[in-house]
């Protein structure tokens, strides 16, 4: 089969950041990802995230992973 550049996966981290009253700058500040890589993330573009960079988002955001990535695909 081959790859596919859509994903199943959506990135909620618009509606947290608005929940917390946070900046999509004030995230990068504290976490030390570049604001280009977070809004990659936002934007549902990103194609991997390293481990590190979901826990300290997590972390900052006072979230799990299931909070902040969910999938869209249809349940069969």
């Amino acid at each position: 089969m081959p790859a596919d550049d859509s994903s199943d996966i959506h990135c909620r981290l618009d509606e947290l950041l608005e929940a917390r009253g946070m900046t999509l700058t004030e995230l990068s500040r504290r976490v030390g990802v570049s604001l280009v890589n977070l809004s990659v993330l936002k934007n549902d573009r990103a194609k991997a995230i390293r481990f590190s960079t979901l826990t300290a988002i997590c972390d900052v955001l006072d979230c799990q992973v299931g909070d902040l990535l969910v999938t869209t695909r249809a349940k069969m």
